[in-house]
């Protein structure tokens, strides 16, 4: 057999995760070989590991529950910067992936899921449902569109409340299987970050609501029964400190509180599988998905690595932003969707001033009652930020308001604050859009959502292949992440068996960047003879 005692070798031993590892003394020398030594031989095992490779990380069921290889998601990135590109280039490589549906117009969405329906086939993909307490007809235009194209799997986010829309999207895929048991034929993933909106997606679909939906014909009576079998929500994704829309709570303290719910609450059905719980919120290193999962995930979602990759819907010069985060880059700015009540988003703070423009605005909406009302040097200070006059601006808004929303332009009209609002939002909407087409003239005013688990991919990946912008595949970064957080996983388990990892060895290796050819010098590498 074959014992490796020099740093290299070791390290090809323990990476080489389908096999198994063992670790022995032999003439005084500690090793490593994929061999287990015979009883009686002058090699003493002193620990071992088994195979470990990548897609037996979490939780079985949950990949074969969605028809996917690993128990890894790349959750949703609203205005399409989770693009169709993006989806089809995971959902190949055996991951699940969430189109970022939220803002699209209804033409946009409905393309997409056209192409994704044409190029996927029955493979598995799911699609962003974001709660829209202020539009609830986008979010049911979402829900019809998903089931024209047969969407099998929605990620339900920003849900306060059960809407009429989500219960029906789930109960219209109820079924009875041949066993007597329940199948859902649509699938439904929580991103929540609360305990008491877990609950809702624990438990069954409210009656009241079931009942609403039976009695306009929006499903069967043996949907209607077959609902109180089964929770809301298949699997939940505990949120964290992420991008965009988020309470920063810490995952240590959130999840294991779910988890404690989830059990304490029971499954509705004694058949019926337990709700599934994933990790979100800070997944950027391998060291911090093997961490969610010793925490108790069934699964790992990852969101701002992915905004930097080569497949998603963002411009280049935000991906090479973004390529640039440190770990305390991402600050606090006012959301566009919730801007009147003060609710905030967490973005890319360096490169932009973004954050600092967004958090004036909220300043004087809070502090005025109306445009008329601001200072002459305010107003002067809006139009430079804006870059045309507030008169144009609210021309813009009413143009749209009109198309989209005329309840609110004829409040807008009636309520000098509300306009002022909508005068605002406008700004804050269209920073998003500025950043995700790459508009270089407002990059001082580019909106980039973004958490701390993007400065800690940087770090990670400093000095390797995955360094460059341009070589940031989605499917290098998933393959990384999982193959490390293996990699790790298995160096805690030889740990816990009293082996003292190398130095040399103690981090997974990413593969180094290519080497650039000199201009002017000649390959001199011997050529395989035709």
């Amino acid at each position: 057999m074959t014992v490796h005692h020099d740093a290299d070798g070791v390290y090809a031993v323990l990476s080489s995760l389908d096999l198994p590892c063992y670790v022995v003394a032999v003439g005084g020398r500690v090793g490593a070989t994929h061999e287990r030594p015979a009883p009686g031989s002058a090699i003493t095992l002193l620990a071992a590991a088994g195979p470990l490779p990548p897609h037996r990380l979490g939780s079985a069921a949950f990949a074969r529950h969605h028809g996917v290889r690993s128990a890894y998601m790349a959750g949703a990135m609203a205005g399409g910067i989770s693009g169709e590109d993006l989806v089809v280039a995971l959902s190949r490589a055996g991951h699940l992936a969430s189109f970022g549906s939220a803002g699209l117009p209804a033409s946009r969405l409905r393309e997409a899921l056209g192409q994704l329906e044409n190029r996927l086939g029955d493979a598995s993909y799911a699609c962003n449902l974001i709660h829209s307490p202020m539009a609830p007809e986008a979010e049911r235009t979402c829900v019809d569109l998903c089931l024209r194209h047969r969407v099998r799997c929605v990620e339900a986010s920003a849900f306060v409340q059960l809407t009429p829309d989500l219960v029906r999207y789930r109960l219209t895929g109820l079924r009875t299987d041949p066993g007597g048991g329940v199948r859902a034929g649509h699938r439904v993933i929580a991103k929540i970050s609360r305990p008491e909106t877990a609950e809702l997606f624990l438990r069954p679909a409210p009656e009241e609501l079931v009942a609403e939906l039976l009695a306009r014909g929006g499903i069967t009576a043996e949907q209607a029964t077959l609902a109180r079998s089964v929770p809301m929500a298949d699997d939940i994704t505990v949120e964290a400190d992420s991008g965009g829309h988020t309470d920063r709570r810490p995952l240590t303290v959130l999840l294991p509180a779910i988890a404690r719910l989830r059990d304490r609450l029971g499954r509705p059905h004694p058949g019926g599988d337990p709700v599934r719980l994933g990790a979100a919120g800070g997944i950027g290193t391998p060291r911090a998905v093997a961490a969610a999962l010793a925490l108790g995930a069934d699964y790992v979602v990852t969101g701002s690595v992915n905004q930097g990759s080569v497949e998603a819907g963002t411009s280049p010069s935000v991906k090479r932003l973004l390529a640039e985060a440190g770990l305390a880059d991402c600050v606090m700015a006012p959301a566009a969707d919730m801007f009147e009540q003060g609710v905030t988003v967490q973005v890319l703070g360096r490169g932009t001033l973004f954050p600092s423009r967004a958090g004036r605005l909220y300043r004087l909406y809070r502090d005025h009652p109306g445009l008329d009302s601001l200072p002459a040097v305010e107003q002067r200070r809006l139009e430079r930020t804006f870059g045309m006059s507030v008169d144009r601006v609210w021309q813009e808004t009413t143009d749209y308001l009109k198309d989209r929303h005329p309840e609110r332009l004829v409040r807008a009209q009636q309520d000098p604050k509300h306009r002022m609002a909508m005068v605002f939002r406008w700004y804050l909407a269209m920073a998003s859009r500025w950043a995700t087409s790459g508009v270089d003239d407002r990059a001082e005013d580019w909106q980039i959502w973004c958490g701390p688990a993007m400065g800690a991919f940087n770090d990670w990946t400093a000095d390797s292949a995955l360094a460059a912008p341009e070589r940031r595949h989605v499917t290098a970064i998933a393959e990384h992440l999982l193959r490390g957080a293996a990699y790790h996983r298995r160096l805690d388990q030889l740990r816990a068996a009293g082996v003292r990892i190398p130095d040399s060895c103690a981090e997974y290796r990413l593969p180094a960047p290519p080497v650039p050819r000199q201009a002017g010098v000649r390959d001199t590498a011997p050529r395989a003879r035709r």
